[in-house]
């Protein structure tokens, strides 16, 4: 195992929809990472069939609007481990107020939260803990742009990014 980790992380990707595709740019981090992490709302199978392709192993879970055949694989929420680190998925994070103290709460054992559903990017941390929204690389609603995130694990701490999508 590599003693630094890059995880791409993305959300609400919301596919098939219209013309609607991954940009090439967020798939090529995804190429690069050394795991994808997805919080939810793919909507449909051929999303995660695509993710999986891309070649890192796949972490994701179900959002809110997806369909039967994606809960039917994909659970609700998750904990993983990545590089001594443990990181807890979860599409619909809850009320912004207390969000940060909510999150640490349903998820004791985890050292970070990634999340999704409000498209809206976001990262806080308190006490070592964090919690992690990758906006959306296909959907951005009221945020200001596109986005995925990314994670760098290194001697057991995560240090997340956001990045523009073209």
């Amino acid at each position: 195992m590599p003693s630094r980790l890059h995880i791409a992380i993305i959300s609400d990707t919301h596919m098939p929809r219209g013309p609607r595709a991954i940009p090439e740019s967020c798939l090529q981090r995804c190429r690069d990472a050394d795991a994808i992490l997805h919080a939810g709302d793919l909507i449909d199978v051929p999303v995660l069939t695509l993710l999986r392709e891309l070649g890192p192993p796949v972490h994701a879970i179900h959002g809110n609007v997806d369909g039967a055949a994606v809960r039917a694989i994909l659970p609700a929420r998750l904990e993983i481990e990545l590089g001594g680190v443990r990181i807890g998925m979860i599409h619909a994070p809850g009320p912004a107020t207390g969000r940060l103290d909510a999150l640490r709460a349903k998820f004791p054992r985890c050292a970070a939260v990634v999340f999704g559903h409000t498209h809206m990017p976001e990262h806080g941390e308190r006490d070592g803990f964090q919690i992690f929204n990758p906006g959306s690389p296909t959907e951005r609603r009221r945020a200001p742009a596109h986005t995925m995130g990314f994670a760098t694990i290194a001697d057991g701490r995560v240090v997340f990014e956001l990045h523009v999508v073209q």
